[in-house]
């Protein structure tokens, strides 16, 4: 019998051939093919199915990946599937957006041995994109109906994930959000080579079908309070995520053409998904023929600097503080920039914006790095006397993002925040210091990864349905007495 594990010694490492640079440059699709089956089957044949699997420990999520590879690589692909989504309720976006370089791949036995990691990411991505395909992802049939409702504040991976395993258990399930479509970053934050539109549609759309009430333009605070939402369900979970972009507060900041990363990166997907943006159409948010200098060193800006490459731009410059090194974004995402023409001037800081009213150069200091900091990294210097300038007619400020003032925002002065602006939760129950309203995702932990966002979720749906069954029994237990 043909050994189906552990070819790792046998086979080398291979990944779904990448499209052309010049090829992916002309448009927004996905840059990697899709695996073949032979392939997928093959590739997956290396894993060597360790007694501790780091590739699952260090998954935010715990997904079973050493089951659904050898499920793979034996031709088994809708157990495969079935055991993939057992864990995960997007394993179709996360085998495309997740950093698996710094995650389940980084920590891949074979990896740390010599050998090459297993690409986890494309195998998950090749199940999850065949079960679609063959009609296995089915909406959910609930079996007993529940008349206990939840609403849910926030559309994005969080709250989807938190209502998919709500719904399940019979839950009845709305969720309000202040944008006209569902999905959140991953509509109009993420860009179409890294995530294609289609791909959130037919999730959400799943959800639809599986019960669950979608209210899009809904603001709490403007359309209903958090109090009054609390008053129409049994339980309200605040995932709103984080989208007030950080500033930098230097000379020439209220200049014309500076803008925020989600303010670029929504105006190109709006017009990707056929709206009318006026500040695209106009100029203004299109990088076309401009010389564009996006600063910051995350996967947001690697975001930034490879949609303006497929605009047009002129030049496109991403300058950070540090060293490619220490940069915080994915490897592999810098690795696909530099491929496709982006310069990164490393170890470089902002000290001013030029012009007279729209921004023309941007001053620079060279930096080097002094000793570690707090977390670990060592810390950025200014090397005195070392300024020079950089031209620039489109200036992309991507330096992460803070929580907005949601207490204000939602009416709702007595919700109890932290130092940092997020929402206090009991992190055992997840329940915020109001009775009934639970907190999950980027809004409680800072700006974090999509797959912590759905691990969140499912963590919330869990203390949520405790919560109810809790209450149900101090309801009859009343009734009996």
């Amino acid at each position: 019998m043909k050994k189906k594990m552990l070819q790792f010694v046998d086979l080398k490492q291979e990944t779904p051939v990448k499209r052309s640079t010049s090829n992916r440059k002309q448009d927004f699709n996905e840059i990697y093919n899709e695996f073949i089956t032979e392939k997928a089957k093959e590739q997956s044949s290396r894993c060597s199915q360790c007694g501790v699997p780091f590739c699952q420990i260090h998954c935010p999520l715990s997904n079973n990946i050493p089951d659904w590879l050898k499920l793979t690589a034996e031709g088994r692909l809708k157990e495969a599937y079935e055991i993939s989504q057992s864990t995960n309720n997007m394993p179709e976006v996360c085998g495309r957006i997740c950093p698996q370089d710094r995650l389940c791949e980084g920590n891949c036995v074979i990896e740390q041995s010599g050998h090459g990691t297993v690409t986890i990411g494309s195998v998950e991505k090749y199940i999850n994109d065949t079960a679609w395909e063959k009609g296995w992802v089915k909406p959910i049939k609930v079996k007993r109906e529940l008349k206990r409702s939840i609403g849910i504040i926030g559309a994005g991976p969080a709250g989807m994930a938190c209502a998919e395993e709500l719904r399940k258990s019979g839950y009845q399930v709305t969720i309000y959000d202040r944008y006209d479509r569902p999905g959140g970053l991953l509509i109009y934050g993420i860009p179409n080579f890294k995530l294609e539109k289609f791909v959130v549609e037919r999730r959400t759309k799943l959800l639809k079908e599986s019960g669950i009430k979608f209210v899009q333009n809904f603001e709490v605070g403007k359309n209903k309070t958090l109090y009054e939402l609390r008053e129409e369900h049994d339980a309200v979970l605040i995932a709103t995520g984080v989208y007030k972009a950080r500033e930098i507060e230097i000379p020439g900041n209220d200049l014309n053409n500076i803008f925020p990363a989600m303010e670029f990166l929504t105006a190109s997907n709006r017009k990707g998904l056929g709206d009318k943006v006026e500040l695209f159409d106009n100029g203004t948010l299109n990088a076309e023929g401009k010389n564009v200098v996006v600063i910051g060193g995350g996967d947001t800006a690697m975001d930034c600097v490879r949609t303006s490459i497929r605009q047009k731009a002129r030049s496109v410059k991403c300058i950070y503080r540090r060293d490619r090194k220490n940069m915080p974004g994915s490897a592999r995402e810098v690795g696909n920039a530099i491929e496709e023409g982006v310069e990164f001037i490393w170890l470089t800081s902002p000290k001013s914006f030029i012009g007279t009213k729209v921004v023309e150069e941007v001053e620079v200091n060279k930096m080097k790095l002094g000793e570690p900091d707090s977390s670990g990294r060592r810390r950025p210097e200014i090397e005195s006397g070392s300024e020079y300038k950089i031209k620039a007619d489109l200036v992309i400020k991507s330096l992460g993002f803070d929580p907005e003032n949601l207490p204000k925002l939602f009416d709702a002065k007595e919700l109890a925040i932290s130092q940092w602006g997020t929402i206090k939760i009991d992190l055992k129950s997840m329940q915020t210091n109001l009775d009934g309203v639970f907190a999950a995702g980027d809004i409680v932990r800072g700006a974090s990864l999509v797959v912590w966002a759905i691990r969140d979720g499912r963590d919330a749906a869990a203390q949520i349905e405790k919560y109810l069954k809790l209450k149900d029994e101090k309801s009859k237990s009343v009734e009996a007495a």
